[in-house]
């Protein structure tokens, strides 16, 4: 009986190796394949945004373009062309308003993927969430001061002495 209970354990300790070693493949395939996602999610970006800006030049140069827009409205106008926060899509006002309640504490990338209704717990989406931060940040829109913590420009920061004279010191 004893010889018996042994070679099952035996062979269960060889299941338990095999399986991890598995699991480990499958891991590894998994964390390249969010990298791929991740680039691909970005590419998108890049080329919507491309597209964006490319039908606004026509636009200047040749009047209103005749082609009908490719996708969702997702390019980012530069804060001074911009009338207010209503010029921004749905999902970037929604990046505002969490920038704005974070305060000078800033509003990181993970957050940011949360207030978009996106897994926070995956790379690639966390990165895709990094990307429209760093574009709000390339339009004027937020900054930077502190490397992945972003934030209102000053001017628009809340501040009890705004908007009085001799306020502020």
């Amino acid at each position: 009986m004893r010889a018996v209970l042994e070679a099952r354990r035996k062979a269960a300790a060889v299941r338990v190796e095999e399986l991890e070693a598995e699991l480990e493949r499958v891991r590894e395939d998994l964390a390249d394949a969010e990298e791929v996602f991740r680039r691909r999610v970005i590419g998108l970006e890049q080329y919507l945004e491309a597209l964006a800006e490319e039908e606004a030049a026509a636009v200047v140069v040749g009047g209103p373009s005749r082609r009908k827009p490719v996708g969702p409205r997702r390019a980012v106008p530069h804060r001074e062309n911009a009338a207010g926060l209503e010029d921004l899509s749905v999902d970037y006002q929604a990046v505002m308003a969490a920038a704005t309640e974070a305060g000078d504490d800033g509003l990181g990338a993970r957050r940011a993927a949360v207030v978009l209704g996106w897994n926070s717990a995956s790379a690639s989406r966390v990165e895709g969430a990094r990307a429209r931060l760093k574009r709000l940040v390339e339009r004027g829109w937020l900054i930077e001061e502190k490397p992945g913590r972003f934030t209102l420009p000053e001017r628009e920061q809340p501040d009890d002495d705004a908007g009085r004279p001799g306020g502020g010191s």
